[in-house]
């Protein structure tokens, strides 16, 4: 038996090497420093940057089942946690090649299913003593070394006009870790903008006037502003008089400005350490990612000043969209209030046209086009259909259908018109004549926000329209950077839409380098999603390697004690002797899959020179955590100190921050579950069909599961 049970399984298994080989096209997306990819697609010879297991999944040609399946199972962790895609695909290769291994050491596959999901329940078991509460990261991000930067505000801008136009409102960065300018973006409307800076402004409230943020680049000293009783920025005390980007403000804007201000800014700050703590809570969850950072410590800001009377903490995803804006520098990145999108040229003389004056806005809910029909519109029955679309005017027909639905737009007076899906562009064309302004493919969220602030009402075809679908006070305004000018990108401006109360904001992002757009949008959106479910999860692991080195340890605990046999009926079966010997195979081989991650997270870093120093580091480390009382306590010492495996992460750590990392509690455990369940799935699905004289005799062998008789 044992002969032939070796015969069969020397034969190869298509579908694991298939995922080993896809799975390892994704090693260098791990840890901080992750290597970029350029896909290029040979059809147009455009080239796109990637650094995500999810673009590179899209962009490969997965013609075989088991590619399929990756492709599903990366794409289902993307759907539900938007984290965790990386570490899932590479976990895949690591335990594809450990089961193959196992394969080779003549290991039943039931064995090795069996142990292998036995071993991942136990581990993510064991790491649940790792979690920390969002309340004890805060409090000890904020008491850590860290928190005297969180508060010293390295760069605040004046901008929009240059620094002359006297309906300038001030930019306020809240840099935590690095000198680039991300500007917080604002509009001329006050009200609006009031609402949206008053709480960026709380973790330094108190200044005495406005004039005191205006704060020279480098300039690290400070100064305690009279009547205000906190430590601020010091003012800009040389000036250059004859640059136009350093122009001086007259008095008439700083009267006015702080008039509009002064009513919040004397009332008493809240709570600093909560901004503080949740803008670490982020830094903590970006794994090096500072850029995004930065836009995200001020959404999170503003939200959390809007959640204070609810008493929520919960970071609200349906408020934030996204603009990509090609052709501009990465520093002119910041956030906006109020919904920005990018219109052609011609609807610029519209918004032009609406400048400074309410409109009455209008919210479709599916495409704006002839041919629409809503989802679930059922044909009449019994009905024959000769021919689609008969026209039989040419193009009279389409003309009607056109001058029907705008002659309805105008007789209600509607200005603003904001369409789910797509817009035809004949009847763009007759908006654009008729001075409305006509914007396509918004988000439903966008939608629902200006419906609840305007008095909107979404309605599905033109027709169902009237006075009480129509909203009320929003406006539109060309968006500018954050030196004042309006952007004009070529084919594409960029504008912005708002209402008085609205608690959108769009994080502009900015890009010079054409295959960077979508690069950037996804590592913003992946950073937003890690902190949406750390506040969900109310908790979050120690990241750095903590929950992997502790899965080690615990691995060898469990190969010194007897197995839990479960309900595999072919397990059971199994001899002892040869169940004892397969227990240690397959968990060492479940070990060597985060041993790799380990390794491979180290080299991508540059913390260690080859994949074998790497391996020596982590050995280490189980070494003084088994000598240790409690492996679990030295690991978080160790975390708490500088990280596990050689402090900090990335280009952070050689700032000297000291800054811990931390990763999701139920994306990095379901990562490894949809990992292993991949790898097993396919490891049985690789069925060997036996055929021949040996069936009776395979048929009562103990491994008889083994084998799908025929």
């Amino acid at each position: 038996l044992p002969m032939a049970f070796r015969d069969v399984n020397a034969r190869r298994h298509i579908g694991l090497q298939q995922l080993s080989s896809l799975a390892s096209t994704g090693r260098t997306f791990l840890g901080p420093m992750k290597s970029h990819k350029f896909v290029v697609d040979e059809s147009t010879n455009q080239s796109t940057l990637i650094c995500s297991a999810v673009r590179l999944i899209e962009s490969l040609d997965l013609t075989s089942a088991a590619g399929q399946l990756l492709n599903e199972t990366v794409q289902a962790q993307n759907k539900e946690f938007k984290t965790g895609m990386s570490t899932l695909l590479f976990l895949v290769g690591a335990w594809s090649n450990a089961v193959l291994e196992c394969l080779q050491q003549n290991v039943p596959v039931s064995a090795i299913v069996s142990v292998m999901s036995e071993g991942l329940n136990s581990c993510c078991e064991r790491v649940q003593c790792l979690q920390i509460s969002i309340h004890d990261i805060k409090r000890e991000l904020c008491s850590s070394r860290v928190r005297p930067n969180a508060f010293e505000s390295k760069t605040c801008q004046v901008g929009r006009d240059g620094l002359t136009n006297p309906q300038n409102l001030l930019y306020f960065q809240r840099d935590i870790s690095a000198p680039e300018v991300i500007p917080i973006d604002s509009c001329s409307h006050q009200g609006d903008y009031c609402n949206f800076n008053k709480c960026l402004v709380s973790p330094l409230a108190g200044f005495g006037s406005v004039t005191s943020l205006v704060k020279a680049m480098g300039d690290k000293s400070s100064s305690v502003i009279s009547g205000s009783g906190v430590i601020a920025s010091s003012c800009i005390k040389q000036k250059l008089t004859h640059s136009r980007h350093f122009s001086t403000l007259g008095k008439n804007h700083f009267s006015s400005q702080q008039g509009n201000f002064q009513g919040y800014l004397s009332r008493p700050s809240a709570d600093p350490c909560e901004c503080c703590g949740l803008g670490h809570l982020a830094m903590a969850l970006s794994h090096g990612n500072q850029t995004s950072v930065k836009l995200l410590q001020s959404i999170a800001a503003y939200q959390q000043e809007r959640a204070e009377c609810s008493g929520s903490s919960q970071l609200n995803v349906a408020e934030i969209v996204t603009c990509c804006l090609l052709g501009l520098p990465e520093s002119y990145s910041c956030v906006s209030p109020g919904f920005v999108t990018l219109v052609s040229p011609e609807q610029v003389t519209v918004i032009k046209h609406f400048a400074d004056k309410p409109l009455r806005v209008l919210l479709m809910d599916g495409d704006l086009t002839e041919r629409y029909r809503h989802l679930g519109f059922n044909r009449p029955c019994n009905v024959r259909t000769i021919l689609e679309h008969p026209n039989p005017q040419g193009d009279r027909a389409g003309d009607m259908w056109l001058s029907r639905m705008l002659d309805i737009l105008m007789s209600l007076e509607v200005n603003l018109v904001l369409v789910k899906g797509n817009v035809c562009e004949n009847f763009m064309e007759r908006c654009i004549s008729n001075r409305v302004l006509v914007i396509g493919s918004v988000a439903r969220d966008v939608l629902c926000a200006f419906g609840e602030v305007t008095g909107a009402q979404p309605v599905t075809y033109l027709t169902q329209l009237n006075t009480s679908c129509v909203g009320n006070g929003a406006w539109v305004e060309l968006w500018k950077a954050s030196d004042g000018r309006t952007m004009d990108l070529g084919e594409l401006v960029p504008a912005r839409i708002s209402a008085e109360g609205i608690p959108l904001l769009t994080a502009v992002l900015t890009t010079a380098l054409p295959s960077k757009v979508q690069l950037i949008e996804d590592q913003f959106w992946t950073l937003v999603y890690r902190l949406h479910h750390a506040l969900k999860d109310r908790k979050v692991f120690p990241g750095g390697g903590a929950m992997e080195l502790l899965c080690l340890s615990h691995i060898q605990v469990l190969t010194e004690q007897p197995m839990q046999l479960g309900n595999d009926k072919a397990v059971r079966e199994l001899p002892s002797p040869w169940l004892a010997e397969y227990k240690s195979i397959v968990l060492q081989a479940l070990a060597s899959g985060w041993k790799q991650y380990l390794s491979v997270v180290l080299c991508n870093t540059a913390k260690a020179g080859s994949e074998l120093e790497a391996c020596a580091s982590v050995d280490h480390h189980l070494r003084k955590a088994a000598a240790s009382a409690s492996p679990s306590r030295y690991i978080l010492e160790e975390f708490r100190r500088a990280g596990v495996l050689g402090g900090g992460s990335g280009p952070l750590a050689d700032q000297g921050e000291g800054l811990m990392v931390c990763d999701n509690v139920a994306a990095k455990t379901e990562a490894w579950r949809r990992a292993l369940d991949l790898v097993l799935l396919v490891l049985q699905t690789d069925a060997e069909i036996i055929t021949g004289l040996q069936r009776n005799q395979l048929l009562n062998s103990p491994v008889s599961s083994e084998f799908m008789f025929l």
